[in-house]
């Protein structure tokens, strides 16, 4: 539940738990310069300048628990605007245990999940949207997860979402004028105006909205399904792809019975490589569990590399294969497998016969996961095969499930006022559906809010954040 009273004063641990060489205790509230001032051996830090650090120890009674560095941030100048205190203890998870309890008993209160950055929002430091954006910053694990939470963090698309805002305010307080005065019968809103920025305004939310598939996968990773037949590689080529032996290979088909799961980081962006069990008529009830999780997985991959045995296909069996795995949205990269072994020019002619079958559909990439080849080359293809680089410049990239939904239920109202101004509907019924557009709006960056929705957004924070 959220706090209520944001008068009093929080402390948490803002660091991991564990030992490490240096904790960091954060405080934040209107009292949290006088009650480390009642605990410090040192100089008087009522006396101090905001943005100033300061050595000395921590006393609890006449007992020193440790000799710390504290960090000053006054009101309104720290990440909450309100007084922050940052407290560098020794690593040690009893000595942090210990100054948190002794600031406790001295007025202070322990934070809930994701408290400071509430206070932060509600404080005026920044908008709903750009609070989120501290949860991926914190959570991101590649150069493009972490772009993309800083520009959202420092406003690129709370700015595009504040400009789609006045736009439409603007026409809708000329609506909502109209109705003021409709026994005068006048019209203050151009409704071919009105036409041509509903259509500027959907056609930008419509990108943004379009972003959201290569934003999800910046901030969640890229599911690439490794799936074919018993023993064409797969576990192989997964090895070769992390450069570790993650996976259990061997010479007998059907040795992987799970779907194995490991992220890897292939320039900028973290793609998490899915092994699957080999596709065939399974022998054996714990065998068809695992088949039919491949298919599971299949559905929800973003790339889908099938793997096959360049010595043993042919090209009408990998075609078989394709078109049980396919879905409408699955991109498919063929992986010739075993191609040191191959006869010559068998290889081209299968993929020849491939191409033409398929109209070169599928890129084919040969390769020999055993021996490593080609295999750097694969990993390019994959960076390109997601679309991600003419994203990553982009300001307005949407990552966050929340704002895709509000963004689309924006651009449902834009239709449907587009819908009325070709029907010439009158002013109330605009005005309903403009209305119900810039709620959508200010939902993403927190003008309208319930607790409800805090809730949910700030229980999922770090509680030292």
């Amino acid at each position: 539940m959220l706090p209520t009273d944001f008068s009093d004063t929080i402390v948490a641990l803002s660091t991991p738990t564990g030992i490490g060489a240096i904790g960091v205790i954060r405080m934040s509230g209107g009292q949290s310069v006088e009650i480390i001032n009642t605990l410090f051996k040192g100089k008087n830090l009522l006396q101090q300048a905001s943005h100033t650090l300061h050595f000395g120890k921590i006393l609890d009674g006449e007992q020193v628990l440790d000799e710390v560095v504290v960090s000053l941030f006054l009101a309104p100048h720290s990440y909450t605007k309100e007084h922050v205190v940052e407290i560098s203890c020794h690593g040690s998870p009893y000595i942090l245990q210990k100054v948190i309890e002794v600031l406790l008993k001295n007025g202070a209160r322990a934070a809930k999940p994701g408290e400071f950055t509430l206070r932060a929002f509600i404080n005026g430091r920044f908008d709903l949207s750009q609070a989120e954006a501290v949860a991926d910053l914190i959570a991101s694990d590649s150069e493009s997860s972490h772009r993309s939470a800083i520009t959202q963090m420092k406003g690129g698309f709370s700015d595009e979402i504040k400009k789609l805002r006045e736009r439409l305010i603007h026409f809708a307080s000329l609506i909502e004028l109209e109705l003021d005065f409709g026994e005068e019968d006048v019209t203050f809103a151009d409704r071919e105006d009105l036409q041509v920025i509903i259509n500027e305004l959907n056609s930008t939310i419509r990108h943004m909205t379009e972003s959201f598939r290569v934003g999800n996968v910046i901030k969640n990773g890229v599911p690439v399904v490794l799936a074919g037949r018993p023993n064409a590689g797969k576990s192989t080529l997964l090895n070769a792809l992390v450069n570790e032996e993650r996976a259990i290979v061997s010479n007998i088909a059907g040795t992987t019975r799970d779907t194995i799961e490991v992220p890897i980081n292939i320039s900028g962006t973290t793609f998490r490589l899915i092994d699957t069990a080999g596709i065939r008529e399974a022998s054996d009830t714990i065998e068809a569990i695992g088949v039919k999780k491949t298919y599971e997985q299949i559905k929800n991959a973003a790339i889908l590399l099938y793997i096959f045995d360049a010595n043993d296909l042919s090209e009408l069996q990998v075609l078989e294969d394709i078109y049980k795995l396919n879905n409408n949205n699955l991109n498919i990269i063929l992986v010739a497998n075993k191609c040191d072994l191959c006869k010559e020019d068998a290889l081209g002619k299968l993929e020849f016969s491939i191409n033409e079958l398929t109209q070169n559909i599928y890129p084919i990439f040969e390769i020999s996961a055993e021996k490593k080849q080609n295999i750097n080359e694969l990993k390019e293809y994959l960076v390109e095969a997601i679309g991600i680089n003419p994203y990553l410049k982009d300001d307005t990239l949407v990552t966050n499930i929340r704002h895709f939904e509000a963004l689309t239920n924006c651009n449902h109202a834009l239709d449907k006022v587009s819908a009325a101004l070709r029907n010439r509907v009158t002013g109330d019924f605009l005005a309903q559906d403009i209305r119900y557009a810039l709620h959508a709006l200010s939902e993403i960056t927190g003008d309208i809010t319930t607790d409800d929705l805090l809730d949910n957004i700030f229980s999922k924070f770090c509680i030292g954040k």
